[in-house]
Formats: C-alpha cells, sequence, structure tokens
C-alpha cells in the first residue's frame, strides 16, 4: 500500500470508494429489495391474474435492478481486491447458491408465462417464491456476519466450516432482511394495484410490518447481548444512535402513510429504512472491511485493502461520470412504467 494518501474534498481515497461501494450496495439492496419482496409473498396470492399483476409490476425494472449487483461486485473489486478476495473465499459456497438462487428466480419469471398448463404455472411459481425468500435470507446472512466479524487469519482466508457463518445472529438478521424486503416489495405493489388485490396487500403490509419489528428487535437484543463489540460501539459513540433511531421511525412511519395513502412517501420511507440499516453496518465497520474474530491484527481495512492511489482516483472521476448516467437512466425507467398495472396479452 502506498504510504501517501491523496484527498479530495478533504477526504482520502479509500474513503471516498468506501462511500461509494456502499451507496452501490444500499442502492441494489433498495431496487432488488421490493422485487425479493414482492416474490416473498406470491404463494399467499392465491388467485392467477393477482399473481399476474403482481410478476408485471416488477417485470419491466427486475433486470436492471440485479445489474446494480454487478456493478456492487465489480466496485468493490476495483477498489478493495484484498476484501474482495477474503469475502467471497470466506462466502464462497452463499455465493455460489446465491447464484444460483438468482439464476432459478429469472428462469421461473421468464418461463411461467410461456405455457397455460396450471402445473407448469404452478411449479414455476414455487421456485419464483422459493428462491426470493432464500437471496432476502442469504443477504441477511451475509450482513450478519459482517457485523459480528469471521475467522479469517492472517492471509484473510476464513478458518474452520463455512456452516459457522451459519449462527444464531446471522439467521436473526437473515429473517430481519427478509421481513424488511416484504415490506419494501408490498409496499411497492401497493403503487402498482388496485382492486380487491390491492386490500389484500394492505392486510399483508400490516403483518409484514409487526413481523419486521419483531425480527429487528429479535436480532438487535441478541446482538447487543452476545457480541460486546456491537454495545461497546453504542456506549463509545452517542452519535451511533442516530441511524437505528432514523430507521425505527422510518418503518413507525409507514403504516401511517399507508393510512393516509401517501404510497410513494411509504415507499421513500421503506427505502430509507434500507439505507439506514446499511449505515449501521458501514458505521459499525469504517475504517474495517471485515472483522476477524481470531486476532485484531488480522483485520482488512480500508487502508491495507486498497488498491493503489492512482487507481482509486482515475475510477473516482469514471465513478463521478457514471453515477448520474445510472440514476437518470433508473429514473427514466420508473418514470416510464410508472402507474397501475394493466394486463394484455404480451404480459406475465
Amino acid at each position: 500500500m502506498e504510504t501517501e494518501l491523496s484527498y479530495f474534498l478533504g477526504i482520502d481515497y479509500p474513503t471516498w470508494w468506501f462511500l461509494i461501494v456502499g451507496g452501490v450496495f444500499a442502492g441494489y439492496a433498495i431496487l432488488d429489495g421490493f422485487d425479493l419482496g414482492a416474490g416473498s409473498i406470491h404463494l399467499f396470492l392465491k388467485k392467477e391474474q393477482s399473481r399476474r399483476i403482481a410478476l408485471n409490476a416488477i417485470g419491466p425494472v427486475w433486470d436492471g435492478n440485479e445489474v446494480w449487483l454487478v456493478i456492487a461486485g465489480g466496485a468493490l473489486f476495483a477498489g478493495f481486491p484484498v476484501a474482495y478476495a477474503s469475502l467471497f473465499s470466506a462466502f464462497y459456497i452463499p455465493f455460489m447458491l446465491f447464484l444460483v438462487l438468482l439464476i432459478f428466480r429469472a428462469i421461473a419469471i421468464e418461463f411461467r408465462s410461456k405455457e397455460d398448463m396450471k402445473w407448469w404455472r404452478n411449479f414455476w411459481d414455487r421456485a419464483y417464491f422459493v428462491a426470493s425468500n432464500s437471496l432476502s435470507l442469504l443477504l441477511g446472512v451475509v450482513v450478519g456476519n459482517l457485523m459480528i466479524g469471521l475467522p479469517i487469519d492472517e492471509r484473510g482466508n476464513l478458518v474452520g466450516s463455512w456452516l459457522q457463518l451459519l449462527n444464531p445472529y446471522a439467521l436473526l438478521m437473515g429473517f430481519t432482511i427478509l421481513a424488511l424486503f416484504v415490506m419494501h416489495g408490498i409496499i411497492y405493489l401497493l403503487l402498482k394495484t388496485e382492486g380487491r388485490l390491492y386490500a389484500k396487500l394492505r392486510i399483508l403490509l400490516n403483518r409484514a410490518v409487526i413481523l419486521f419489528i419483531i425480527a429487528f428487535t429479535a436480532a438487535s437484543a441478541y446482538g447487543l447481548y452476545a457480541y460486546p463489540k456491537l454495545s461497546d460501539d453504542l456506549q463509545n459513540s452517542l452519535s451511533f444512535w442516530i441511524l437505528p433511531s432514523l430507521g425505527i421511525l422510518s418503518i413507525l412511519s409507514i403504516p401511517q402513510w399507508i393510512k393516509r395513502r401517501k404510497f410513494r412517501i411509504a415507499f421513500v420511507s421503506s427505502a430509507l429504512a434500507i439505507a439506514l440499516m446499511l449505515g449501521v453496518l458501514a458505521f459499525e465497520l469504517y475504517p474495517v472491511l471485515l472483522y476477524s474474530t481470531l486476532d485484531p491484527a488480522y483485520h482488512i481495512d480500508i487502508y491495507s485493502a486498497a488498491s493503489s492511489q492512482k487507481s482509486l482516483g482515475i475510477m473516482l472521476l469514471i465513478a463521478a461520470i457514471g453515477t448520474p448516467l445510472i440514476l437518470g437512466y433508473t429514473a427514466f425507467v420508473f418514470y416510464t412504467f410508472r402507474g397501475k398495472v394493466r394486463l394484455d396479452e404480451n404480459s406475465y
């Protein structure tokens, strides 16, 4: 690593890249989060027409939302190749499973409407449902393990079996992320539906909010009890309380916005809650990217894992040019396909 750090606006390049990587991952969680949430309730929609409407609500955007995951992975590799290697090595089996589930979800969405047989559609409906729920759970497991640290050695390799990553806290975080995405997805579907389906979604949303609050409370309480590192951070920095407090306020505001039929504001509140949860993760980690539970000397931070300062500078320029283009394209797509879903012969 270079000894001299380069700065832009008073912030060093590795910190800038840390913010960029975190921002792109947050963008993926917000955008593909409602796709996954919509899929997680798919089997709760009993009627064929309701399932088709739900699929067509995400139809124009789901594949574009997944692109953010590719960008996030590329940004992590470009900015912090050492952390990228350790992370993907530690989570090799879960990430391969994640990739397979992504493929099955895409196939289920595209193949479902190709045949009219009931068994055919039921099969892909179940594949879509299982893949969506499993993807959300896996993402939560990754977040949970990043919060508490990984048993990595001085070379950045995972010590022991990957099954240890399925610890109670990580699983609780998995259910928390699942509930959060379900709530996020239902709110998005409320923006795109009407009639009886809309009424059913209102009922499901109330249950999803309660489920998320229970899961979030359980994960937070267990984490603070079982992992002193998390509680120490809270005690050492009062500002750390700001992000989770704002996140809770965002969640609690959602039922009120729905009650007032302010669905867009409710969706923004849900997106903000996702961003704030990832903000807590970033605040907890910085400047470390991967905590080692074996020895603090094995931590991988943004300085030891970063690319050269010249490379980071060039990539920051590329990011400054590309980010507005990506955001503009995303906004254009959502604006183009705004409004309620209407089924026709070209629909899923």
